[in-house]
């Protein structure tokens, strides 16, 4: 069995066709709907901990990354980002560590440039890995300078501020020769999986790991794209403020994001067409395991939000999709209900490849328990980032931080389930989820969550009810 892992950066579940439409719209992913045809769709898909590397340490190890254990990275050549923001621990087997100790060739396609900062080891296991420079403030380039007019095309000056400008500049001057849509960085990921491919026809098996950094911000996206979900003449704004949407952007400028945003989802999708096709067209879908999913979504004005949170928790970032592609076709056009998370993905190729991990993992194989309607390994999924947990189960969905304050409770079943914090009228399920969350945690939290919990702020319209474990 031959594996094809795609990973998506920041792809929203309700902006892939099959799940729509996001609040704003129907998101067009032509190639990503056909490969759910020909695909088991995982509709309740979850994290295990965020944000990006976080996300995918859980994924390349198959192991637990919450609670941040020796999290609070502080190494140079990076920022402090949040709990968890670091290396793979050395004393973890990587997922192509494992496989290419059990005679895999392994390969690695990304331009997720986290992941290659210095201390970082995300390519370890890896036989070849390609790291295609220049995303975001990866700083690949120092030059030319970008004159302040470059800098009001891409950002109003009603949203600017230094850091906003700092930025853009950086972005820019990556990317300032690049004229044609090829170019683009989803397009040069998805171009140089497909020539991985085809330059290792001849391997025995082979596993390959694609990472595209789009559709993360900046939303650059080729005009004809935009223009599927706005008007030529609408502004640009490709900028995501991590703040109060009615604090930074005008209606106009948010309906704007929204376009950019659903334009370079529908790019990503018609890049990955053409991995797919490539696929098809070497004959690998007849012996490849094809499994698609991303780290986590993005808000864009939901709940009056723009950017990624840990807490309160939202759908528009903690729900990813999963689909995936058996060669024989198991589960092709269904859907299933089991709660799965990344690290699930990991045990999954681990069983369909027949290795055993050198040391246990935390996932579960997800295909046979969803195809044999035995049900997930899994009753509820508990997703950590920074000092919040995020529990969610068949009916409820809890947001709190890990010492019990500040607690959202959120009825699944109901018509509008975010309308009401319901935490007060159910203190029993939020004791009851937290204290899952908390054993999920190993039942206790390092010094340094605890210490960031007692700091942060309560969120508006929290419930004053302390959580405990139930």
């Amino acid at each position: 069995m031959n594996v094809v892992l795609v990973i998506f950066d920041s792809l929203r579940k309700d902006c892939v066709g099959i799940h729509g439409p996001a609040p704003w719209g129907e998101v067009k992913t032509p190639h990503l709907d056909a490969l759910a045809e020909e695909s088991l769709v995982f509709n309740r898909a979850y994290p295990e901990s965020l944000p990006t590397l976080q996300a995918r340490r859980a994924i390349y190890t198959g192991r637990r990354v919450y609670p941040f254990e020796g999290g609070d990275f502080r190494l140079k050549g990076d920022f402090v980002g949040a709990l968890g923001w670091g290396p793979i621990p050395e004393e973890q087997s990587t997922l192509a560590e494992m496989l290419s100790e059990a005679g895999y060739r392994t390969g690695l396609i990304a331009d997720v440039y986290h992941m290659f900062k210095p201390s970082k080891n995300y390519w370890r296991g890896f036989d070849q890995w390609t790291f295609l420079r220049g995303q975001e403030i990866d700083p690949m380039r120092s030059g030319p300078e970008i004159p302040q007019d470059q800098i009001d095309r891409w950002l109003p000056r009603e949203a600017q501020n230094e850091r906003r400008r700092r930025f853009l500049r950086q972005c820019l001057k990556n990317m300032h020769d690049r004229t044609r849509e090829e170019d683009y960085f989803n397009a040069r990921v998805m171009i140089e999986a497909a020539r991985w491919l085809e330059q290792n026809r001849d391997a025995e098996r082979f596993f390959l790991t694609v990472e595209s950094f789009d559709p993360h911000e900046p939303w650059f996206v080729p005009e004809h794209y935009r223009c599927m979900y706005t008007d030529p003449e609408a502004p640009q704004q490709v900028v995501s403020g991590y703040t109060s949407v009615s604090e930074m952007l005008s209606p106009e400028l948010v309906a704007a994001t929204q376009a950019n945003y659903s334009g370079l989802c529908t790019m990503c999708d018609r890049w990955f067409g053409h991995l797919y096709e490539t696929m098809r067209t070497l004959g690998m879908l007849e012996d490849t395991l094809l499994i698609v999913t991303s780290d986590h979504g993005h808000s864009i004005g939901d709940e009056d939000y723009l950017g990624k949170r840990g807490y309160p928790s939202h759908p528009s970032v903690f729900d990813i999709p999963l689909m995936i592609r058996h060669p024989e076709g198991l589960g092709a056009g269904r859907r299933s209900e089991d709660i799965v998370q990344h690290t699930d993905i990991t045990a999954e190729i681990l069983h369909a490849c027949g290795v055993e991990p050198p040391e246990p993992i935390d996932g579960q194989p997800l295909l046979e328990p969803a195809l044999d309607g035995a049900g997930a390994a899994r009753n509820h999924a508990t997703v950590g980032w920074g000092a919040a947990m995020t529990v969610i189960d068949n009916r409820w969905w809890l947001s709190c931080k890990i010492d019990g304050q500040g607690a959202f409770l959120f009825d699944l079943t109901a018509e509008n389930p975010r309308e009401r914090n319901v935490a007060d009228e159910n203190p029993e399920v939020v004791n009851r989820l937290y204290g899952a969350g908390v054993e999920d945690a190993g039942g206790d939290f390092p010094e340094c969550v605890k210490e960031l919990a007692r700091s942060a702020e309560d969120a508006p319209g929290c419930s004053v009810l302390a959580a405990r474990p139930g």
